[in-house]
């Protein structure tokens, strides 16, 4: 994307291991020149703040309640004012968030106030880099990896800052990268989006029988199905509820050594080291156990299409309800229907919960969803057929996923690059550069 840029003619060791070779003219700084620690507490009634990777410090209540609860007494919190910068415990994983409204915060976060005029944009960016990122480990300290931050450390530790002109220039060409880059992130989400509608899309016709997957055409014959969100069936379908499809098993794990299956809306039922924010157990007997071709719900997220078909044996949790074929049919497809959107509405109207986010869907109102049946070798050919249509499209969306990883990881790089002086970003003129780049790349 910017191929012409080059490294600056002369470099030199800053000492900063982080950091390592800057160019020449840049000057070292400490933390300490740059910014003082602000440590100001005894300020209850201003309003709670969260400390976010994507929208920098904001009013908690901004953040769709998203973090954890403040303690009880808001006067130990530390007061923040704009344009200061808070260190919390995600600042490892995402940098040092800029403030952009007046609160307090925990008190087991470094907030850093700017004294100097060389604190701007370009150390915003910087923040944010993957190398400060790094660095900020080596002022740790604590139990645990990024419980808390030494400041008294820190403030002995240097950045390498250009001069307000350089950083001015540095930030036009920051700001005119993340938005050429983020808008081929935007057009190949989209692209992701309408393949995706259109799987499920051709999914839906195929499980529901609007359309014949032999002949791509409509059945040659309907009859209404009495249920509202599946309309008309083929003739020779039936329509059964779920209570003569399926059984409810409910067995218990006794040694608890069966392989941990988790949820996951993206995997399906796998073992859980798939799933990384699966929460371990020290113990999984008494868990229950599931056997392949089982269809498993989480009650609590049911009506989300959280529910998958096992594809081995495993012991899952007891939160977790298992049904098991009575009747020889085809698993997957009905997976599929019960996936389907229009299915799914069904599922969220039979959840019952006073609170969203803790609505259950409960045996008895499963099986009384009613399914489309279509006889076992229809079954069988509809997923054979589904299989081979979605194959080109799983790709597309693969590829697409795989170019918007790839866009994200360049622009993480050339930011990092640019910030820390590896790239000559001075000739580059943005002015020059029209964005006339047509949407999706």
């Amino acid at each position: 994307m910017i191929a012409e840029l080059k490294p600056y003619p002369a470099i030199k060791d800053s000492g900063i291991p982080w950091l390592g070779k800057v160019p020449e003219h840049w000057e070292l700084h400490r933390f300490k020149t740059l910014f003082s620690e602000r440590v100001q507490k005894g300020f209850p009634s201003e309003p709670l703040l969260a400390a976010t990777q994507t929208k920098g410090v904001v009013q908690k209540g901004d953040y769709e309640n998203r973090t954890v609860t403040a303690q009880k007494d808001l006067h130990l919190l530390k007061l923040v004012e704009v344009g200061d910068f808070v260190i919390s415990l995600r600042s490892f994983q995402g940098g040092i968030e800029i403030s952009h409204t007046r609160g307090i915060i925990s008190p087991a976060y470094t907030v850093l106030t700017p004294i100097a005029v060389e604190v701007g944009p370009f150390v915003r960016w910087l923040f944010k880099s993957a190398p400060l990122i790094h660095g900020l480990r080596l002022s740790v300290t604590g139990i645990r990896e990024g419980q808390n931050i030494d400041y008294s450390r820190l403030s002995r530790d240097s950045l390498a800052i250009p001069s307000l002109p350089e950083q001015a220039a540095i930030v036009r060409f920051i700001e005119y990268v993340d938005r050429q880059i983020r808008r081929y992130i935007r057009a190949k989400q989209k692209l992701i989006k309408l393949l995706e509608e259109q799987k499920q899309a051709i999914i839906h016709q195929a499980v529901t029988g609007q359309i014949d997957v032999r002949t791509g055409k409509p059945y040659p014959a309907y009859k209404p199905s009495g249920v509202e969100w599946l309309g008309d069936v083929p003739e020779h379908w039936k329509v059964l509820r779920t209570k003569h499809v399926f059984r409810e098993v409910d067995t218990g794990s006794t040694t608890g050594e069966e392989t941990h299956l988790s949820m996951s809306q993206k995997l399906g039922l796998v073992p859980s080291d798939m799933v990384q924010s699966t929460l371990k157990s020290e113990s999984y007997i008494g868990g229950k156990l599931c056997e392949a071709e089982d269809l498993v719900l989480n009650r609590l997220k049911a009506h989300l299409g959280v529910f998958a078909l096992a594809k081995q044996a495993g012991v899952i949790s007891p939160d977790y309800s298992v049904f098991r074929k009575k009747r020889p049919i085809s698993t997957t497809y009905f997976e599929l229907v019960l996936r389907s959107p229009a299915c799914r509405r069904e599922l969220r109207i039979r959840a019952k919960g006073i609170v969203e986010g803790f609505w259950r869907l409960y045996t008895d109102d499963f099986y009384d969803i009613r399914v489309p049946v279509p006889p076992v070798p229809e079954q069988d050919l509809i997923i054979a057929e589904l299989d081979e249509a979605s194959t080109g499209i799983n790709t597309a969306i693969a590829r697409a996923n795989r170019e918007t990883e790839l866009l994200g990881e360049y622009r993480t790089r050339l930011i990092a690059d640019v910030v820390t002086g590896k790239l000559d970003v001075r000739g580059y003129n943005v002015v020059e550069q029209s964005d006339t780049t047509p949407e999706g790349g």
